[in-house]
């Protein structure tokens, strides 16, 4: 039996970070200082988590990618717009960022 695949696995490079440890301003000079370390609470910007969370202003369950931040509140990106201040509590690990982002969609044929 052969055909084509009705599905395909579409992989896009989201890249895995930068090694810089200061912002700068337009001149070239240090404006922010930013954390030595990528991992926060066991979760690090690019990961593919879902959140459930039970009350507040973003009830319901979200999955995609987080970003993270020292205090513990993360945002977290899904396909339909991003969540602000998620508590690393409610957060569970899907996937580990590996620099890209995998996803599938149907199959487009043009018949001749």
């Amino acid at each position: 039996m052969t055909g084509w695949p009705d599905r395909i696995l579409v992989v896009k490079a989201t890249g895995r970070g930068t090694y810089s440890r200061t912002r700068t301003d337009r001149y070239g000079f240090p404006r922010l200082r930013l954390p030595r370390i990528k991992h926060v609470h066991g979760f690090a910007t690019g990961d593919l988590v879902r959140a459930t969370l039970t009350k507040g202003k973003h009830t319901g369950v979200h999955t995609g990618r987080v970003a993270v931040r020292t205090t513990g509140s993360f945002n977290i990106t899904t396909a339909t717009g991003t969540r602000q201040g998620i508590n690393h509590k409610h957060i569970r690990l899907l996937q580990r960022a590996d620099g890209y982002s995998y996803t599938t969609s149907k199959e487009t044929t043009t018949e001749r």
